[in-house]
């Protein structure tokens, strides 16, 4: 059995996409991904020590919601060049998570463990976000 890379999939969405194979963006793997990545880091931040630091807990929070957000509200607007523009500020959002990680890490609001978890998820999610992004540039370049 052949084991898909985030390219691939993000390049097979890009593809369904682009054939009108995807109505709802509830069904694209970059939007699943972003869920899955807001809830963990809920989960993980309503945890002390992490739960008392207001500042970090709402600001990695609100980052992690804006990735799943924008991907949703690019998609729904139908047009490539917005839902483009929209696949860069969720992917923007991503990496202001990973740095928020590396935050709470050096003060030990996470464990090595959840740290590494959380990382890997956010990097697998900027992935895909980013091959989904290049697909619909094609997309609106025409090409």
């Amino acid at each position: 059995m052949r084991v898909i890379s985030d390219q691939e999939a993000a390049a097979s969405q890009g593809d369904r996409l682009m054939n009108a194979e995807i109505k709802r963006f509830e069904d694209l793997i970059a939007w699943q991904k972003a869920r899955l990545l807001n809830s963990s880091i809920y989960r993980t931040t309503s945890a002390a020590p992490f739960a008392k630091d207001f500042a970090l807990l709402n600001q990695i929070r609100r980052a992690s919601i804006s990735i799943m957000s924008n991907i949703a509200e690019g998609f729904e607007r139908g047009k490539p060049g917005e839902f483009h523009q929209f696949l860069c500020i969720a992917k923007a959002s991503c990496a202001e998570v990973r740095s928020q990680l590396y935050a709470a890490l050096d003060v030990k609001y996470l464990t090595e463990e959840d740290f590494q978890a959380l990382m890997s998820l956010a990097e697998e999610t900027g992935r895909i976000i980013g091959g989904l992004r290049r697909s619909v540039e094609r997309r609106r370049d025409g090409a």
